[in-house]
This record gives structure tokens, sequence and C-alpha cells, in this order.
């Protein structure tokens, strides 16, 4: 055991290292730094990201010596997606120009820059993200393991009122720690969100009820039960809205605000990026992962393989709806942000299914979508500045989306265009020996 950790931290050591500055530059130094510098801390800690991208694109080249772009399926994939983005940004643009003519280019930088125009807007794009990519990890841990859940609304409607609802009664948790109350209001909400996720993993598995039925179903049930819970429980008639949560449930900065400073942005992208970890090491890295995703795609192979089909579906649900439910407590886990008894869906679950599919249902690329996303958000933000509706943004997500939808069409289109590629640099290498044979 011993001798495969030390093999694991010396073949990953340059990994470790970068990390260990990246969490001290990140969660430590902004303390200790005055605001003067905070910006070259950015720039710093953006330094080291990509160089550590380089090092390893780096290594992969050095050891794969005959790669070929067009029979990299993951290349070939995420260029896909990059054209139904590049398509819908193009799309914004006709319609800027039809809408307004003489400030269209301008608006269009202002879209693509959005959440990268000053650091308060990043701070605030990461902020909005968080919840975003929750849901898109929700939906896209379905999808691997072959199912539908469209129904992360409901599972993160009943993992917000569960946290509020312990964010707002059980404050005597903060009395002995005020981080005590917020993982419980966090654990909480991941617990609903998995009840709630785990009943049609139950009807899919036991009755074989169709998942997608079963979740837009349940999406309803939660969302007036939801409206009955608050107005008996935790109802502030004030406001007619939930009561506020206490401030030891709230979730805390860890020094983010520092960083990002006069931006809402809080511990929640942290726990974003742990459960990316985690659902790639489960997807990519376990037997677990692999029985799930054998399950989802042909139930009745892997039953025939020995595995245990009935309880791998609903441990996909569950984990799925766990972590919706997570996404619903981060969203609420937050001073000035209130739960309301109104009788509709809460829209993120459903934008979850689009980040899902723009990030190829993979956890890092749910992880880069969701950025994206709370980039373009901050972007219609900004627009309002010019003569443009923010309605705009939506149009071009939409956009995106049909685009992503087109998924096939796009990668025949990549591999083409890279086998051309490939097949001129061949033949001017042919070209050349021959040239130099001529010579001799």
């Amino acid at each position: 055991m011993l001798a495969k950790l030390r093999l694991l931290t010396q073949k990953n050591l340059i990994g470790l290292i970068t990390s260990f500055i990246l969490f001290i530059s990140i969660f430590i130094l902004p303390g200790l730094l005055p605001a003067a510098l905070i910006p070259a801390l950015l720039g710093f800690i953006g330094l080291i990201g990509f160089g550590y991208l380089g090092y390893k694109t780096y290594l992969f080249l050095k050891e794969n010596p005959e790669f070929k772009p067009s029979e990299s399926t993951t290349l070939i994939k995420v260029s896909g997606s990059v054209i139904a983005i590049i398509a819908g940004l193009l799309f914004g643009l006709l319609m800027m120009l039809i809408v307004n003519p003489g400030q269209a280019f301008q608006g269009i930088v202002t879209i693509v820059s959005g959440g990268f125009r000053s650091i308060q807007a990043m701070g605030n794009m990461i902020y909005f993200s968080v919840p975003i990519i929750l849901t898109g990890l929700s939906v896209a841990f379905a999808f691997r393991t072959g199912l539908f859940n469209i129904g992360a609304t409901g599972q993160l409607t009943m993992g917000a009122f569960t946290a509020v609802f312990i964010g707002v009664r059980w404050g005597v948790l903060g009395e002995v720690s005020p981080t005590l109350h917020w993982i419980v209001a966090l654990l909480g909400g991941a617990v609903a969100g998995a009840i709630w996720g785990a009943i049609p993993g139950l009807l899919k598995a036991y009755r074989n009820v169709h998942e997608v039925v079963a979740t837009i179903m349940l999406n309803y049930v939660a969302m007036y039960l939801n409206t009955l819970l608050i107005t008996n429980y935790i109802y502030n008639s004030d406001y007619a809205r939930a009561m506020d949560i206490k401030t030891t449930a709230a979730t805390p900065k860890w020094n983010l605000d520092l960083l990002f400073p006069r931006s809402s942005i809080g511990a929640g992208i942290v726990i974003a990026l742990i459960v990316v970890i985690i659902l790639h090491i489960i997807l990519n890295k376990t037997t677990f992962g692999y029985e799930l995703k054998s399950v989802g795609f042909n139930r009745d192979a892997s039953k025939y393989a020995g595995m245990n089909s009935k309880r791998n579906l609903v441990y996909s649900m569950l984990i799925s709806g766990a972590v919706a439910g997570l996404a619903g407590a981060l969203m609420f886990l937050n001073l000035g942000k209130h739960l309301k008894p109104v009788n509709v869906l809460i829209p993120e679950g459903f934008t979850g299914i689009a980040i899902a599919l723009l990030g190829l249902t993979s956890p890092i690329g749910v992880l880069l979508a969701g950025l994206f996303y709370g980039s373009l958000q901050q972007g219609g933000y900004f627009l309002q500045l010019l003569d443009y509706k923010p309605e705009i943004i939506d149009i071009i997500i939409a956009v995106i989306i049909y685009a992503s939808a087109l998924g096939l069409f796009l990668q025949k289109f990549v591999i083409n265009t890279l086998k051309a590629r490939e097949m001129q640099l061949e033949r001017s290498k042919q070209n050349e020996a021959l040239e130099g044979s001529d010579d001799e």
C-alpha cells in the first residue's frame, strides 16, 4: 500500500505541487496581501493554471508522438461544442445587427467578455455558475449511466427547502459551531435531493416506469409540496416568503471575497469542484462507476454479467438527486436569498440539462460549460448598458443548445476537416522527402 502511494505521489508530483501552490494562493494569500496586489495574485493563479495545462499537453504529445487529432474522440467532441458556441454567438450578432446595427459589434464583445470585464464580474460569474454546474452534473451523471433525469428541478427544490428549514429552525447548531450548522444544512439538502431522486429510480428498477415520466411528475409534486411546507413551517407573513436563515447557516466565503472583492462569490464553487472530482473518479476510475454505466446502457447484458441492475439503477438516480439537492442548498444558503411559496418551477434545473449537453456529459466539461454560461449571464447584465435587452442571451443559449443537438453532424465535419489537414501535411512531407532525394 505504501509502495503504491509512493509511486502515485512520484507520478503526480508536479500536479501535487501545483495544487498546493494554488491552494495557498486562493485561500491563504488573499488575507495576507494588500488589496492593491490582488489583481497581480489573480494573474499569478491564472499563469500557474495555464502553465500546468501546457505541461500536461507537452507530456501527452511526448508520450504519443504518433497522435492524430482526427482519431481523438475527446478532441472531436470538444470541437463540436466549440462550433456550437460559435454558431450561437454568430446568431446573436445577427440579431443585434437587425435590432441595433450601430452597437452590434460592441454588444457581441460585451457578451463574450461578460465574466472577465472586471474582478467583481469574474466573482459574480463564478457565484451564478455554481447551481448551474451542480444541476448540470446531476443530469450528466444520469446521462452517463443511461438515464434521463429531467427531474433535477424537483430534486433541487426539495434540497433547497430542507437546507433552508435547517438554516432557519436548527439555530442551536450555530451555537455549537457556525461551520457545523452550514455543513448540516448542506448535507440535509443533499439527502433530500437523493431521496427525491431515488423515487423514480425505484419506480424504474422495480416497476419499469420510464424515468422521464416519473421525474416530470415529481417536479410538480415538489413545486406544490415546497409551497405547502414553506407556508406551514418557515413562512414570513410580513414579506410573503420563507424566513431568513441564521447567519451561521450561510455559505462561508473562505477568503474568496478578498480575492474577488465586491462580488457575491462564496465557498459554493469549492463544493462544486469537489463534486466534479468525485464524479469524475466514480465514472472513470472505479468498478462501481463501470457497473453504473453498464447497467444504464444495457440492463439485460449487465444482469447477464452478474451485476445487480435494479440496485445500480437506484444508486444512479440517488447520486444524481443528491447533487441536484446540493445545488438547491447552495442556492439558498445565502443571506438575502429567499425561498418563496410560489407555484413556479425553479429554472436552474432545466438549465442544467442544457449545460450537461454542452459539456458532453463529462464532469469536467460540465464545469467549463457552467462557467461559460455564468460568463454569458454577466454579459447579458452588461449588455443593458447598450440599447439591447438581456433576452438576447437566452436566444444565444438556445441556439448553442440546438447546435449542440447536431453533435454527430458537427463531429463528422470536424473529423473530415482534421483528416483533410492531416493528408495535406502528409503530402507535404512526402514532397519534401522526394525533393531531398532528387537533390542527392
